[in-house]
């Protein structure tokens, strides 16, 4: 279920932030800031706060909640697409900034050249600035599956506890300490500690990763 949730977010992400973070490094204004407000919001807020407003909002007693319930059957909550949207707002941050961090890096006279002899938009980003910035797409990439792992607050509110369904390692790990289980316990916390520290070690250690500037390590901490 971890795998499942942090595959499908990640995925979802990538397509979401691409565009995104290309438009807010490409400016500068009041609206790319107020963007990027909101994006960073999650990095601030607590989960709980996020999960509580989300849970209300997939719920019959909204307008949005409502009409979901039309369209598909029944809520969001308690269910793999509940948790699945939650997860994505949740780690839209460590999608989108490692992104920005890359784009804002790449040497704007490429660009410029490449706009010059005559490339559309799209294929200057996808064979100029793409390229340059694999590194922060790839980090981009660990940070947002390797959040969507650890998990806790957001999945909690959004899915409950149920076996199959919603229930994670993270959700697994406190049910085995509210239950004195402490050896189990100790089992998944390891296994989830040493998730971390590879992924973590794949960002600095992989070849063809762009090393972190301070936003990104800002990200990462």
């Amino acid at each position: 279920m971890t795998l499942r949730l942090a595959v499908a977010t990640t995925a979802i992400l990538l397509v979401i932030a691409l565009p995104l973070a290309w438009w807010i490094a490409s400016g500068r204004g009041v609206a790319r800031a107020l963007v990027q407000a909101i994006v960073a919001l999650p990095l601030v807020l607590p989960p709980t706060v996020l999960g509580f407003y989300l849970l209300i909002l997939m719920g019959p007693l909204t307008a949005p909640g409502r009409l979901l319930i039309g369209l598909i059957g029944h809520p969001l909550a308690f269910t793999f697409s509940g948790l699945l949207v939650g997860s994505i707002l949740y780690s839209l941050p460590f999608a989108v900034q490692p992104l920005v961090a890359g784009f804002e890096a790449v040497d704007k006279g490429f660009i410029e050249a490449a706009a010059g002899l005559g490339a559309a938009p799209v294929r200057v980003f996808s064979s100029v600035v793409l390229p340059m910035a694999r590194g922060s797409l790839l980090t981009s990439a660990i940070l947002t599956f390797t959040h969507t792992v650890g998990e806790f607050g957001v999945v909690l509110m959004l899915g409950g506890n149920i076996p199959g369904a919603t229930r994670t390692l993270s959700i697994s790990l406190y049910d085995l300490v509210q239950d004195s289980n402490y050896d189990a316990a100790n089992r998944t916390a390891v296994v989830l500690i040493a998730f971390a520290v590879v992924a973590l070690l794949a960002i600095y250690l992989l070849p063809g990763v762009r090393k972190l500037d301070g936003r990104q390590a800002d990200v990462v901490r």
